[in-house]
This record gives C-alpha cells, structure tokens and sequence, in this order.
C-alpha cells in the first residue's frame, strides 16, 4: 500500500493521518484495530501501528490490552471538555458584556491566561470615537495588562513562581513593570483588593481595569475587563469602573453556575 502524501506543502503528512485515524472513531466504532485502520486509511499496516502507537502514549487513544486494539483515550475527553468549557463561557458572556459596554460607553472583554500571554476570547468595541481597534483572538504579555495581571494573581503560588521564572518582562511602554520583584508585589495588592488596573503598561494613553470569572467550582477561569484613554478611565472613573467590572465578573460566573461567598479578595 502507498502511504498519504500531504496535502499541501504547508501541512504534515503524518499529523494528517493522526487526526485521519482519530476521525475514524466519529462513525462509531468503539475499538478498532490496527488492521482496520491500516484497511480504512489506505497506509501500511507498520504506519497505522506507529500511528495508533504515539497517540496512545498521548493518551489521545489507549489499548485493549487482551485485544490490541485501540478506542479513544482519557485525553480526548478532556478534550472534549474543555470544548464544552469554551462554549459554555461565550454564551455566559455574551449577554453580560452587551450590558457593560451599554452602561459604560467603553470597550469590555473577556479574557484567558495562556502562559505569559492573555488571549482575548470575547470583545465588545466602544461606541465613542476613540476606540481600541484588537481582534478576538488577540494575544498580549500577561504582565502589563489588567486581565494578564489579574490572571497572574489568581494562579497557586507554586504555579506562579514556576511562570515568573526566568521571564525577561518585556516594556511595551515607559510604564510597563520589567522587574518580577516589582509584579509580584502588584500581583498581591491585586490579590487583596480582588481587581487589577493598567495604566499605560500595554499601550501608552490607554487604561483599563480587570475582574475575576470564577466557575460553579469558585475557581477563576478569565477576566471580564473594562478599557479605554486614560482621560476617561482615571481617579474616580477607575474606581467606579472597577467595581462595575466586579460585578459583571460575578454575573458571567453565575450564568456558570458561581454562588458568590467569598469577599471583594482573590
């Protein structure tokens, strides 16, 4: 049998026919062997077993043991899960970001923490004039934004220390903190007070202030954030933008089945 070639210069043949193999249990098969497999996929019967043999110590396919053949693993219910996670918090979100941005004027997002980076998984654009043109799906350092801030301290100690480590803080601005020392003193006040505020860290002109989304199990999850120019979110505004970004973090988490007992710290 001749094995698959790729596709396109711009893809691999071999995690091609990973995901081939794994789409093979979408027509319902519970276990299927590696004779099978090799038979359905049109690739040698060496290929299917390397094949169904690193993606069971992926743990994305695990093996009969008396049979020898393999069904979907552990991994790919986790998988499976966190799809689920993902499309349960933008339809908690959605409602409650429409109303923040109405009563605010500002742009609102949602954000998560992927490292050292937040990536922004929900938008809602200003009204005004001034806006702040990003995508969903944008990426920025987790250190000199509220979300990333606010994330940051949320994380277990042990986590934390693990992601400062050895992170060269990079200054997007003449205000962005470099030093770890200086974050992780900021992470507390931002761990007793329960929000997080960015002034001219990310951008130079811009501010913005973050709060917690927990899950029905309390755990922080995102970041419901509230930005805009410094002239329009500064002093007063800030607090009361603050407390309004509190409010719709604890909104999202009951459409996820969060029961606030805790108070305002993280």
């Amino acid at each position: 049998m001749t094995e698959i070639k790729p596709r396109a210069h711009s893809t691999l043949s071999s995690v091609t026919n990973a995901a081939r193999v794994l789409k093979e249990f979408r027509k319902g098969n519970r276990e299927i062997g590696v004779t099978e497999l090799s038979r359905r996929l049109g690739i040698g019967k060496s290929t299917a077993h390397r094949l169904a043999n690193t993606l069971a110590e992926e743990r994305l396919l695990e093996q009969d043991p008396e049979t020898g053949a393999y069904r979907l693993g552990l991994a790919m219910y986790e998988l499976g899960l966190l799809v689920h996670w993902y499309a349960d918090l933008h339809e908690a979100c959605a409602p409650v970001l429409d109303q923040l941005r109405i009563a605010t004027s500002e742009t609102v997002q949602v954000a998560v923490l992927d490292g050292r980076e937040v990536v922004y998984i929900e938008r809602r654009e200003s009204p005004r004039t001034l806006r702040l043109f990003r995508q969903v799906g944008h990426r920025n350092d987790a250190h000199c934004t509220s979300t990333g801030k606010l994330l940051l301290a949320c994380l277990p100690p042990e986590k934390l220390a693990a992601t400062v480590r050895g992170w060269k803080l990079r200054a997007h601005t003449p205000h962005t903190i470099t030093r770890t020392d200086v974050l992780l003193t900021q992470l507390e006040v931002v761990r007793k007070r329960g929000w997080a505020e960015n002034i001219n860290e990310a951008e130079v002109g811009v501010a913005s202030v973050a709060a917690p989304i927990r899950n029905g199990l309390g755990e922080v999850i995102a970041a419901v954030s509230i930005a805009g120019p410094v002239q329009r979110l500064a002093g007063d505004s800030m607090r009361r933008f603050s407390a309004s970004s509190i409010e719709a973090g604890l909104a999202i988490g009951r459409r996820l089945g969060y029961r606030d007992t805790k108070g305002p710290n993280l």
